[in-house]
């Protein structure tokens, strides 16, 4: 970890990192950061974080299940489902039967599902690039990149934190 980092999250805990407020901070800034895309997303492009991100997904796995999307984002598959139903009912997304296994369906993005979604990515990177530039502008905004990802690629491979339901 950059000595910066670590310097600034074990201020209060005399050398280690205080958990508890590395938590608040990590679940406070998605959750800031989440409502404030919606809000650009929505005004935009009439569609929300949750539904870019579904789109996007679609878009780089074409022919995904809903059961793919639902491992991806951690999520229950009913409500993965919901969500595809939402996006099929506006006509971004459509199922086909999957050949290997008729009890599910492929999923894919329509023309008017693809534009959106390249429309969308170009407001939600530029959003998200002013929100985030002062924060990881320099070196040890790098490093925060690597920690979240090293701590997202374990807690996969663990399988921790997936839904039970």
């Amino acid at each position: 970890m950059d000595a910066k980092i670590y310097a600034m999250a074990s201020k209060s805990s005399r050398g280690r990192v205080d958990l508890p407020s590395f938590f608040a901070d990590l679940v406070r800034c998605e959750t800031r950061l989440y409502n404030a895309l919606n809000d650009r997303l929505r005004e935009q492009h009439g569609i929300v974080t949750s539904q870019f991100e579904f789109l996007r997904f679609l878009r780089d796995h074409s022919g995904a299940r809903v059961a793919d999307l639902a491992a991806e984002f951690a999520i229950g598959i009913g409500a993965t489902s919901k969500g595809i139903d939402r996006l099929e009912k506006q006509a971004w997304v459509i199922r086909r039967t999957n050949p290997s296994d008729r009890r599910s369906s492929l999923l894919d993005l329509t023309d008017d599902g693809l534009q959106l979604v390249e429309a969308a990515e170009a407001t939600f990177t530029e959003t998200l690039a002013e929100l985030t530039a002062g924060a990881l502008g320099g070196p040890s905004g790098l490093a925060a990149v690597q920690v979240l990802s090293e701590l997202r690629s374990v807690l996969e491979r663990d399988q921790i934190g997936l839904p039970t339901g």
